[in-house]
């Protein structure tokens, strides 16, 4: 292995994903697993993670719910314990929902503000106390270009990835001196059951083909190369930065 494929090899490493059973944590997780990394698969659904498993060989599973902070912060110094260093985090786990500001519920609300942004705050928090310990890590978050765009019905996603974004750049403000990388990922719009409604509507994805310099639709392993470079030893002055996988949907006007 050359000395530049060795900046990006993973080998030894364990690296946790959050929201894994499918969509772009799972791709996240296969493609970690690619460059020798052992994967850590965290969700609230046994099941689903059973079955990514069986995409990933050797995948571990760790079961909770990332917005509780205390399961997040009990099943991760258990594994630590239990299994070894947790190198890498991928804070995956986020959903959606749309309606116009003045009529959404107050529960979708705060249910997108507790799974999108708080469940950063939680697992990082309880990763990072044991990165800064060994004085080394990496977090990486999944922003999104509406981390600096709005659209209409989706304003409390808007608040909760721009939030992704500035959290990501307090995290290196506080830990990047005590040896941990904290980025983010800003996906455009791609194909998941997340974007299902969006992507199965013909006027949506005209406009979408138009505002987009690249003139389509996101693969999810499109995002695979930015997460390993985040991941691995390529990115050790990196911090504090959000890199947007979008088509150039945020570079013009």
């Amino acid at each position: 292995m050359s000395q530049q494929q060795s900046l990006f090899d993973l080998t030894g490493k364990r690296a946790l994903v959050t929201g894994a059973g499918r969509g772009i944590g799972l791709a996240l997780a296969e493609g970690l697993a690619s460059a020798g990394a052992q994967i850590v698969l965290n969700g609230r659904a046994a099941g689903r993670l059973e079955a990514a498993r069986g995409q990933i060989e050797g995948a571990d599973l760790l079961v909770f719910d990332v917005t509780d902070h205390d399961a997040a912060r009990r099943e991760i110094d258990r594994y630590e314990a239990e299994r070894g260093a947790i190198d890498i985090v991928v804070n995956n786990a986020g959903i959606q929902h749309r309606a116009r500001l003045d009529q959404f519920p107050q529960d979708a609300f705060q249910s997108v503000l507790q799974t999108n942004i708080a469940s950063v705050f939680n697992v990082s928090q309880a990763a990072a106390r044991h990165m800064i310990a060994r004085g080394r890590g990496k977090i990486i978050s999944i922003a999104s270009v509406a981390s600096l765009l709005a659209r209409p019905t989706v304003a409390p996603y808007t608040a909760s990835k721009g939030a992704v974004s500035n959290l990501t750049k307090g995290m290196a403000a506080d830990w990047a001196r005590l040896g941990l990388q904290c980025n983010a990922i800003a996906p455009g719009y791609f194909e998941t059951e997340m974007n299902e409604a969006l992507s199965s509507d013909p006027a949506f994805t005209e406009w979408l083909f138009a505002r987009t310099p690249a003139g389509r639709w996101g693969r999810v392993e499109e995002l695979i190369g930015a997460c390993i470079f985040l991941a691995s030893d390529a990115s050790s002055f990196v911090n504090g930065q959000t890199i947007y996988v979008d088509g150039g949907m945020t570079a013009t006007v």
